[in-house]
């Protein structure tokens, strides 16, 4: 098997986290919706770099993978990728544009639970990045949440180019039209989504989760605290993922990414799919330690904590 070059397309942001002791639902009044407006008094604040499209590639590059992150940033995230090009990604597509780097800025309640708002900024000349130098090799291309005329095109440059895709739509979901979510179901290898996502994406498309899951190869529905499970054509029986239990959990942003990238690590050197979404999940159990979304582990690490959790030998490079 030759292993494919993984290509990541996705937002390169500066975030806003931001918690509260409380819950969400303790908050909202249901009869009252017409008329929302909330606040609550916050106990932390932090500044972390982010960006879905960058938070998988800083994975994919400490699991010792060298992505390919195509994106873009203001002049304000220099910094950034020249550190993300020292962790080892591949950052010669990178657009630097004249808008400021883009920013998510979210706040989490104490169930994990988050409400968020993005600032596109410099994530919205990402459309004029194209894939057409990697037309008929081999590669995966994960187009992950981003500027949704950026995604667009690079679902159809995919599917005119021959590409394997890796549709990470996630909390795009809601802003992507639905004949282009419907494209993307249609062009995707693998779909990747959470389960409040996997009912919009249904429910834009018009078509039943276990229809999505008829057309798609492999289709990954994670489940925050309850793990993931694996579906799809391919796949004759729901694969159940568990969980790869952390130290403490401090903060869930970013942990999707990481299990993206686990699992992208593993899907792309032929592995069992049971085996990726467990990497995946040993991965995301150490972004929600610390605060931010790019955390130093080291392949050591994960190697452990995977056995410890799953029982078994995996079979990653020693070093970092």
């Amino acid at each position: 098997m030759i292993k494919p070059e993984l290509i990541v397309c996705g937002s390169i942001a500066i975030d806003r986290i931001m918690t509260f002791d409380g819950k969400y639902r303790d908050l909202i009044q249901p009869d009252k919706l017409h008329t929302f407006s909330i606040s609550m008094l916050l106990e932390k604040i932090e500044l972390s770099r982010g960006g879905t499209g960058a938070n998988i590639a800083y994975n994919l590059a400490r699991l010792g993978e060298v992505p390919v992150l195509v994106g873009s940033v203001g002049e304000d995230g220099k910094d950034y990728i020249d550190d993300l090009a020292k962790q080892g990604v591949n950052i010669e597509n990178v657009h630097v544009s004249k808008l400021s780097t883009a920013s998510f800025n979210v706040i989490n309640d104490a169930e994990d639970n988050q409400v968020g708002g993005f600032y596109a900024g410099a994530m919205a000349d990402s459309q004029t990045l194209n894939l057409d130098k990697w037309a008929g090799k081999q590669v995966i291309v994960t187009v992950s949440a981003h500027d949704p005329i950026g995604m667009r095109k690079q679902v159809y440059q995919c599917k005119e180019f021959g590409l394997r895709l890796f549709y990470d739509v996630s909390q795009q979901v809601s802003n992507v039209p639905s004949e282009h979510l419907t494209a993307g179901i249609n062009a995707a290898e693998i779909i990747i989504v959470n389960d409040y996502e996997m009912s919009l994406l249904s429910k834009k498309s018009g078509l039943a989760p276990g229809e999505i899951k008829q057309k798609v190869p492999v289709v990954v529905t994670t489940q925050g605290a309850n793990g993931s499970i694996i579906q799809g054509k391919k796949i004759k029986s729901a694969i159940n993922i568990g969980v790869a239990k952390p130290k403490v959990v401090l903060d869930p942003t970013g942990a999707g990414d990481a299990y993206r990238a686990g699992f992208l690590y593993g899907y792309s050197r032929g592995w069992e799919l049971v085996k990726c979404g467990q990497l995946g999940a040993t991965v995301a159990s150490y972004v929600v330690e610390e605060y931010g979304s790019q955390l130093h582990y080291n392949k050591k690490e994960i190697k452990e904590r995977y056995k410890n959790n799953f029982g078994e030998e995996i079979d990653i490079l020693n070093g970092l």
